[in-house]
């Protein structure tokens, strides 16, 4: 029974994923995910490379995840999972590549400069 453990981010969440094969029981921070992901989209991108795969209920996912806000995390655990299968067995690769289940998303929030409001925004400009 060897636990394959990967790491996903999105934004500034980060979520440390522990696969091993078991019953299809996922746990995220001591909880089961639809009780830490109340709404159906979350739970069902958490859910989206074992659904890809058809291997719903073949694996026991154990994942701690810190940062950002729910949506922002679940897209991290997904990105973990996903990572996880494809060190598992190389051919998920050909499933999941396509999908863009693989690809980490690099949009992050633009840091506010000095002399100007927030990111983008200036302060008014006066002429006289």
């Amino acid at each position: 029974m060897e636990v394959t453990n990967t790491i996903g981010r999105r934004k500034t969440a980060v979520a440390r994923v522990y696969v091993q094969s078991g019953s299809g029981v996922i746990v995220v921070n001591n909880k089961d995910y639809k009780e830490y992901f109340k709404t159906g989209p979350l739970q069902s991108k958490v859910v989206q490379p074992f659904a890809a795969c058809n291997l719903a209920g073949n694996y026991d996912v154990k994942v701690n995840v810190d940062g950002g806000g729910i949506t922002g995390q679940a897209e991290a655990i997904r990105l973990a999972i996903s990572r996880a299968l494809v060190e598992i067995n190389a051919e998920h690769r050909i499933t999941l590549k396509p999908l863009g289940l693989l690809t980490r998303n690099p949009k992050m929030v633009e840091r506010k400069k000095p002399g100007q409001k927030k990111a983008r925004k200036r302060f008014q400009f006066s002429k006289r």
